[in-house]
C-alpha cells in the first residue's frame, strides 16, 4: 500500500518502522519542523525525521498545514491512505479526504476515553489500571472517528507514562499492522459520546504539587507528568523535582500538608493532605536527579520545614 505517514515523537518510530518492515511503499513523512531547544543554542530535529532520514525517506517539515500549497503538496504524494501517530497539530478537514482510504489514527488511549493531546499522562494521572491504544479512521471532531481495531494492556503500578508511551508505541505499531492488513474489511464502530474524556495537552503549571492532596493523588502526578512538565514543588525558592515516590502510612498526629516529617539516610517523607509522601529519587533546580540517600548527604532538608 502507497502510505503517507505523519508523526514527531519517539513513540511515532515503532509505526514507521512497521510499516517498511511489512513492505508498504511509504510516499514521504511530514513531521514538525526543526525547533531549537537547549536555551536555542542548536536546533533540534525530532526523533520521526532522524529516522526518515536514516531509512531515506522524503522528509516535508511545512510551518503551516492548512494552506492551498500545503494541501496540494499532500495530494501529489498520490498515496492509498494517510497515517498520522502523534503528529502534533490539528489537521484541516480537506486533509482527511485527499487519499483514497482517508486518514487513519494510532491514538494511545482507549477511545472514547482520554479524546485529546495527552491520553497516557492523564490515564495515570486519574489513576487508571488499564489503558490501550485505537486505530481510528479520523474525521473532523478532536478524536472522534469510527474506532477500526483496539488493544487493551494494564498499567504497571510504578509505570511512569514516559514508560507507558513508549510500551503503548510497540503495541500500537501490531495494531496499526494489522488494521492496514485487513483495512478494506474492518467495521467501523462509531464512538458512544457519552462516554468520552478529555486529556488536555499539559501546561507547565500542571506539574505544581499541591500538598493538600491524598499522598496516592500525588504519586499519580509524579508518575504521570513525566517527562513533562514532571511533578514539582519548591524548598529554599529553588524548584525541587520528585521523580519517584509511593505512599506511606498517615502519622498520628498529622502536621501542615508539605511538611517534612522525616529526612535521613533513604528515608524522606512529606505529610500530605491524607497519608504521607516517600520520596525516592529527586532533584534540584540545576542539579542531577539523584536517589534520596544521595540527595540528603549533599543537601539539607530540615524537618518541620514545609515545601511549596
Amino acid at each position: 500500500m502507497k502510505i503517507f505517514f505523519m508523526g514527531t515523537p519517539q513513540a511515532a518510530i515503532p509505526s514507521l518502522g512497521r510499516l517498511i518492515d511489512d513492505g508498504h511503499d511509504i510516499k514521504a513523512v511530514y513531521t514538525q519542523p526543526d525547533r531549537p531547544s537547549g536555551r536555542g543554542v542548536r536546533i533540534h530535529e525530532s526523533p520521526v525525521k532522524v529516522f526518515a532520514c536514516a531509512n531515506r525517506i522524503p522528509i516535508y517539515q511545512p510551518l503551516k498545514i492548512k494552506t492551498v500549497e500545503t494541501l496540494d503538496a499532500f495530494r501529489s504524494h498520490a498515496a492509498d491512505v494517510a497515517i498520522v501517530v502523534a503528529y502534533g497539530r490539528i489537521l484541516p478537514d480537506a486533509f482527511l479526504h485527499s487519499f483514497p482510504k482517508g486518514a487513519i489514527n494510532l491514538h494511545f488511549s482507549l477511545l472514547p476515553k482520554y479524546r485529546g493531546a495527552a491520553p497516557v499522562n492523564w490515564a495515570i494521572v486519574k489513576g487508571e489500571t488499564t489503558t490501550g491504544v485505537t486505530t481510528m479512521q479520523m474525521d473532523e471532531g478532536l478524536d472522534t472517528g469510527d474506532i477500526l481495531m483496539q488493544r487493551e494492556t494494564a498499567i504497571r503500578p510504578a509505570e511512569s507514562s514516559a514508560d507507558l508511551i513508549m510500551r503503548l508505541s510497540g503495541i500500537g505499531a501490531e495494531l496499526l499492522s494489522e488494521t492496514l492488513s485487513s483495512l478494506d474489511s474492518l467495521p467501523r464502530q462509531p464512538q458512544d459520546d457519552s462516554k468520552a474524556s478529555f486529556a488536555p495537552i499539559l501546561n507547565r503549571a500542571d506539574g505544581v504539587i499541591d500538598w493538600s492532596m491524598k499522598a496516592s493523588k500525588i504519586v499519580n502526578r509524579v508518575r504521570g507528568f513525566q517527562p513533562f512538565p514532571t511533578a514539582y514543588t519548591y524548598f529554599s525558592s529553588s524548584k525541587l523535582t520528585i521523580w519517584r515516590a509511593d505512599e506511606a502510612a498517615a502519622i498520628p498526629k498529622s502536621p501542615l500538608p508539605g511538611t517534612i516529617i522525616a529526612a535521613q539516610y533513604d528515608d524522606l517523607q512529606i505529610q500530605c493532605g491524607e497519608s504521607v509522601l516517600r520520596v525516592k529519587e529527586l532533584q534540584l533546580e540545576g542539579k542531577r536527579r539523584l536517589p534520596v540517600r544521595d540527595f540528603l548527604n549533599g543537601n539539607h532538608l530540615p524537618v518541620g520545614e514545609v515545601l511549596g
